[in-house]
């Protein structure tokens, strides 16, 4: 079974630094992107970032452009989001997505989402 694992969230102070991480795990043989959502209790989900597997393009949300940077390591199957000069507004539970993951036993391709991990900032 394919499972998404979010981890790094926590307390942090307003103008401090956190690294989520992503990983996926099972019998994985491709994935298009993957990519970061947020959403606060009673607001919508929105994306936060995301990146493109084979080229490594990314594209943020404005309200972390800057601040925030996505990377992957594709021979892991693993998103990171480094968040810094964090703002209280930012707090949010976070969310991994996997788009278009094929596993080695089917041709099929479907999306995936993670947990959440929550990220607080405090002002």
């Amino acid at each position: 079974q394919v499972q998404l694992v979010e981890t790094g969230g926590g307390l942090v102070q307003a103008g401090g630094s956190l690294r989520l991480s992503c990983a996926a795990s099972g019998s994985i043989f491709s994935i298009n992107a993957m990519g970061w959502y947020r959403q606060a209790p009673g607001k919508q989900r929105e994306l936060v970032a995301r990146i493109i597997s084979s080229s490594g393009n990314t594209n943020y949300a404005d309200s972390v452009k800057g601040r925030f940077t996505i990377s992957r390591d594709n021979a892991k199957n693993t998103v990171y989001l480094q968040m810094n000069s964090l703002k209280p507004e930012d707090t949010n539970v976070y969310y991994c997505n996997a788009v278009g993951l094929r596993t080695k036993t089917s041709s099929h391709v479907m999306d995936y989402w993670g947990k959440g991990t929550l990220v607080t900032v405090s002002s």
